[in-house]
């Protein structure tokens, strides 16, 4: 019987990305339907990532989230082959079986007490949060407005959507495959399109934070995301699904969600950073506020780790001391401090990229594509090793593969505001965002930053 972890893992191997220089991206339009009974059933068995095409199964990782947390998922496992089998051939009545066996064997996992995970410290409350903190009393906070801020945002959100646009087309796959098809990468592979599942999240999470500032709360959040957002995948479906039904948070991002370690929360920490200029305290309260909707213990510790990245990045313009700072907020005995700092070990090692990227991938093997653990890595790699080049920086996570879109936001972010963004980069997505938000489905980039400009000068 293979392990979930396996099965994943040879199910990206194997993935050749679909070219998109000559097919067209699939993304959902605003007013789509959402899936539900047999159709989510066979979603979640097997689907492919709508702006790459990327193949996953949403049961298998599910599986496979929960023994990362250090589950004993063996009983669920049992079904896997089999589920996928059945999807293939349609036979939906006894898919239907096999799915509740699956989800009742996780209900049900018992703790694996000799997983490594539950040697580390995961605090959850925010006051204990800040306690595990490293010397974050060191890392000065900027008080006052600078109007220069209001310019590094504009490039913060034109740095995260270029970068995302850059990555949307070769997520999840790796990057040996990614080399394969493209070669080497160094300008937007298409056309770029700013449609994103991940930006969403952030546009919800201002339109709360502009009517209640600093008082904004994870429970008014949430329901924009209940009033606003449609359809999410793995852990913010999951926590729609627990909000939706009443569960509200914390629990919302900790109750029966496999996904909650995943890259949700991280990947839209950057808009915290954005509000908190050099406030990298505010920016991580903030990120832990948002996080804990969808996602809980090293889930949100990687929102705190891209927030406070953002804010430092306002006043810091040495990247390997950006990431070092940045690491104090990070808390100390937790895994997500563990998989960072060995990470960053073998990157300072020095050598060829690629067999850089290719050590530290053999030691995550076991995280999904999509989990926070291998994308945190996979930024700090480009970072460090792009040293501030927004090219380079984007170049080498094209080689890392992985859930490249959302790395390529965050990292694109960091540049973008230390930097600014090359015109090569910022000139071909104008000044349009598109989503599937009823009402968003065209934002003006300029304007989206001048609102993020005004409220963080605000709630200054």
């Amino acid at each position: 019987m293979k392990k979930a972890w396996q099965i994943d893992r040879e199910m990206r191997e194997n993935a050749i990305p679909v070219d998109r220089r000559v097919q067209s991206s699939n993304w959902y339009e605003a007013g789509f339907e959402v899936p539900y009974g047999d159709a989510l059933i066979d979603l979640f068995w097997e689907s492919k990532v709508p702006g790459s095409s990327a193949p996953e199964s949403s049961y298998v990782s599910m599986v496979q989230a929960m023994g990362n947390k250090g589950y004993d998922v063996s009983t669920a496992e049992q079904y896997l082959e089999e589920g996928l089998h059945l999807h293939a051939e349609g036979r939906k009545d006894e898919l239907r079986v096999i799915t509740a066996k699956v989800l009742n064997a996780l209900q049900n996992a018992p703790l694996d007490r000799n997983e490594s995970y539950h040697t580390y410290q995961h605090p959850e409350s925010w006051e204990d949060v800040q306690k595990s903190m490293g010397a974050v009393s060191a890392v000065p906070e900027r008080k006052e407005w600078k109007p220069e801020y209001a310019n590094q945002i504009y490039a913060g959100w034109v740095g995260q959507l270029a970068g995302g646009s850059f990555g949307t087309c070769i997520e999840g796959y790796t990057g040996k495959r990614i080399a394969e098809v493209y070669g080497k990468i160094d300008s937007y592979i298409t056309e770029p399109e700013t449609t994103n599942d991940d930006v969403v999240y952030e546009l919800v999470f201002l339109d709360a934070y502009e009517r209640m500032g600093k008082r904004v709360s994870s429970e008014a959040i949430a329901m924009e995301w209940v009033k606003q957002v449609p359809f999410g995948w793995s852990a913010e479906w999951m926590a729609l699904r627990n909000l939706n039904m009443g569960i509200f948070p914390p629990d919302s991002g900790s109750w029966f969600n496999p996904y909650s370690e995943w890259i949700g929360a991280q990947m839209r920490g950057m808009v915290c950073g954005m509000l908190a200029p050099a406030q990298p305290m505010e920016a991580a309260r903030l990120a832990y506020i948002d996080g804990v909707i969808s996602h809980a213990r090293n889930g949100v510790y990687g929102e705190i780790f891209a927030a406070v990245l953002t804010a430092l990045a306002f006043e810091m313009q040495d990247v390997h001391l950006l990431i070092e700072t940045s690491m104090q907020f990070i808390p100390q005995k937790s895994q997500y401090y563990a998989v960072v700092y060995a990470a960053l070990e073998k990157i300072k090692n020095g050598g060829d990229p690629v067999a850089i990227w290719q050590e530290i991938e053999e030691e995550l093997k076991r995280y999904n594509w999509i989990h926070a653990y291998p994308n945190i890595a996979a930024v700090l790699f480009a970072l460090w090793l792009g040293d501030g080049d927004f090219t380079r920086t984007l170049s080498l996570l094209a080689v890392a593969g992985m859930d490249v879109d959302c790395n390529g936001g965050l990292a694109g972010t960091i540049v973008g505001v230390m930097r600014g963004v090359p015109p090569q980069w910022a000139d071909p997505i104008g000044d349009l965002l598109e989503t599937y938000i009823l009402g968003k489905e065209k934002l003006s980039i300029k304007q989206l930053a001048q609102k993020t400009a005004m409220l963080a000068e605000k709630n200054r």
